[in-house]
Formats: C-alpha cells, structure tokens, sequence
C-alpha cells in the first residue's frame, strides 16, 4: 500500500511539474487546433510553431502522432514560413519514429507517411527520418507527378465553351482544382481572381475546375465577380488523371506545356506569384 501511494505521489509531482512548466495537455492543443483555422492570417504562424513544439513535448505515443498529423494537414494552408512549416514536419518525424505505424490496405504507407513525404516534396521541408513507407510514399508522389504533366484534358466551361489544355501551348496556365464547399479554396479565390485579371494580358490562363454539380457552381459564382473560366470536371475524371486528394489543389504549366510548379493546399498572392515565377511570368513593367 505505501509502495502503491508513493507510486501516485511521484505522478502528481510530476503532472504538477508539467504544468508549472507549462506544458500544454492533449485536450488543450486539440482545442487550439479546431480554432487555428479561426485566426487571423498575420497570427497563424506564431500559433502553429507553438503548437508544433507543444505536441513535441508530449509523451510518445499514438495520440501525440494523430496530433502532429492533424498539425501537418492545417500547416499547409497559407504561407507559415518555412521556419514553421519545417518545425510541424520534425514534430511529424519525430512522433513516427516514436511511434511507427504499420503499412495501410495492399502495403500502402500508413497516412502520416504520406503527409510528411508531402511536406518534404511540396513545401521543401528536409528530413532524417529512415523509413521504407516514407521511401515508398515519396516514390509515389513522384510517379503521381509524372502522370499529371502527361494529362490532357477537354472540359466545358458554364457557358458550354469547350477548353482543351493541350491548345493553350505559348500561354502560362494554372490549373485550380476547387469546390464551393471548401472554405480553404474560397479563400484563395480573390487572389486567383487578381491576379487572373492583372496577368491575363501577359499570357496567363487561370482554369478553375470543380467536379460539383454547374448550377451549383453557377449560383455559388453569381454575386462573386469572379472571371476565371471555371470548368466543369464531370465525375471528378481529371481530378482522378491528376491524383487530386484534397482541395485546393494547384498545378502550374509553363509555355511549352510543362508542369513547373504545384500546391497540396490554399496558397497566398505571394506564393502563387512564386510558382508562376518559375513558369517565366514576369512582374508588369519589367523587360
């Protein structure tokens, strides 16, 4: 019995220990990651590298994994910084190389593994982690990749204007896939819209696909002033040619047709600005 209450004793000094130091609990960074989405743009970098080192400090363990991986899906909204958006990428490694998961359906690496190897492809974070799913998983971002460049596609507009990829060759185009129910995808619109405007006369093509139903789309847009073509994806068949997994989703061609850049998720005026750099579009009023 005194073995038993020493025992406990231990365990309150150290819960105390924690919470003194200010160590935040499970229950607390779950909470502040359903409202991270909420805040303002100009505080989510501050709030999601806490967050990061937060969940870094927690026991090993599963949660502490679901944890890190819901972080690394929401880090990718917007521009954190790469200091951030590298700092969610280590809490992700390190909580798989506390806790590994097992290989998926059909030996396909298990979720996290594909999130950091997205990390590590699309939003050049580095990595030490050893792992042959995460090996697995970057092999098949790759191929995924090597597909959509191939992809060429007719697809009408709302108007019933057939638009094929492959006839746009001397332009820049940015491909958006997009839905009205993603507030992610609704919140890069206005830039998209922006520089669509700006741009055009310089050869850009914004295309906008959803797979949603056109009048559905039609009255989503109504009111939106929005003037990129939006096309119609019927049943998602391109989405699915493009290994789309999740909205937004961005692809940018060059003039020669091709595939230069790409997005996982939402994406700011700055960032956007930087794959179409890599396509060649320069500033208005440059030579």
């Amino acid at each position: 019995m005194k073995n038993a209450k020493y025992k406990l004793l231990i365990v309150s000094v150290f819960a105390a220990s924690m919470m003194a130091l200010g160590q935040a609990s499970e229950s607390a960074i779950t909470k502040q990651l359903e409202g991270l989405r909420s805040l303002p743009d100009a505080n989510r970098p501050a709030a999601t590298a806490k967050l990061a080192n937060d969940i870094r400090a927690l026991p090993a363990g599963l949660p502490k994994l679901k944890l890190a991986d819901s972080l690394s899906h929401l880090a990718t909204e917007g521009d954190p910084g790469q200091e951030t958006i590298q700092g969610v990428a280590d809490t992700l490694a390190q909580a798989l190389k506390e806790t590994p998961q097992r290989p998926g359906k059909q030996g396909q690496p298990a979720e996290p593994y594909n999130e950091l190897a997205k990390l590590a492809r699309y939003e050049g974070t580095t990595t030490t982690l050893d792992d042959p799913q995460l090996t697995q998983a970057k092999e098949t971002l790759a191929a995924n990749d090597a597909d959509a460049a191939k992809t060429d596609f007719t697809l009408k507009d709302l108007k019933g204007k057939k638009v094929t990829l492959s006839e746009l060759r001397g332009k820049i185009v940015l491909v958006n896939f997009w839905a009205t129910w993603c507030p992610p995808c609704q919140q890069e619109m206005q830039d998209l819209d922006l520089i669509y405007i700006h741009y055009q006369p310089a050869g850009l093509v914004i295309l906008s696909l959803t797979n949603e139903n056109p009048f559905t789309v039609a009255s989503y847009l109504a009111n939106k002033g929005y003037h990129p073509p939006v096309l119609i994806d019927d049943e998602g068949k391109v989405a699915k040619e493009f290994r789309v997994d999740g909205l937004p989703r961005t692809f940018v061609f060059d003039r020669n047709g091709k595939l230069v850049a790409e997005a996982i998720d939402m994406r700011t005026q700055r960032q956007f600005f930087a794959m179409l750099a890599v396509a060649g579009l320069q500033p208005l009023g440059s030579k």
